[in-house]
This record gives C-alpha cells, structure tokens and sequence, in this order.
C-alpha cells in the first residue's frame, strides 16, 4: 500500500469550515506524517495517508490469497504425503499474499530474497495467486 498526500489550507479568517474539513478527512484515513507551516495568512498542512478503505480491501486480498494457497498446499499435501510446510513455508504466505505474483518471475523474486526453493510448484502457485484475484474482480 503506498503513502498518499493531501494538502489543506486553514486561513486566519474563516478557518472553522477549514478545520472541519481538515478533521473529516483525518476520521477515514491512517496518518502517517504531518507537516505545518504558516504563510501569508493562513496554515498549511501537508498530511501523509495511508486510505483506510483501500488498506482494508488489501487485507481481503491477502486474506483470500493465503486461504487459497493454504487449500492448494493442503491438496498437494494429501496427494504426495509430504507435509504442507516442504511446499511453501507458512511465514512465506503472508509476503506471497501482500505482493501477489503473477508471473513465475515474479514469485522468484520474492522466494529468492528467503533462499526458498520453490522449483516445479511456481507455475501452480502463481496459478493459484491469479485464480483468486481473477474471483475476487468478478465479485
């Protein structure tokens, strides 16, 4: 999720409507930074944000994204008899999930940076990542 900017102005003259607007928008949005000046007249402030709903629709994603991963690694488990964990990792989910790869290529950075080998099963799991987000549009 990346940090957005919003500036406001609050002038010495009217600044109650100013501030209640200033006060409405800081209820609906994480604040990661706040700076203040005050020039000719009136303040300035310059908010950095994090949207509340837009971080709240990653969490769904991500949600969705490890509960199909954790199906796709519980089928390969039965199937093979091997344990879920010599799939994929549990502490990898997460990190999978939060930059969702839809490319071979793109898993591998990922994996890569853990030195995790996830070899002949990157196609499937990329599959699996692009499969839910493709359910999670057509929603």
């Amino acid at each position: 999720m990346t940090t957005e900017i919003r500036t406001f102005q609050i002038p010495d003259g009217d600044r109650e409507e100013a501030q209640a607007q200033l006060a409405a928008f800081l209820r609906t949005v994480e604040v990661q930074r706040i700076d203040t000046a005050y020039a000719d007249g009136a303040w300035r402030i310059l908010v950095l944000y994090q949207d509340l709903r837009r971080k709240e629709e990653s969490r769904q994603i991500e949600s969705a994204i490890v509960g199909a991963l954790n199906t796709w690694r519980e089928r390969m488990a039965m199937r093979t008899g091997a344990s879920r964990d010599s799939f994929l990792p549990d502490d990898l989910l997460p990190e999978i999930a939060r930059f969702a790869p839809t490319t071979e290529r793109e898993l591998s950075v990922i994996v890569g940076t853990r030195d995790i080998d996830v070899g002949h099963h990157g196609a499937e799991i990329v599959q699996v990542v692009r499969s839910t987000l493709d359910e999670l549009i057509d929603d």
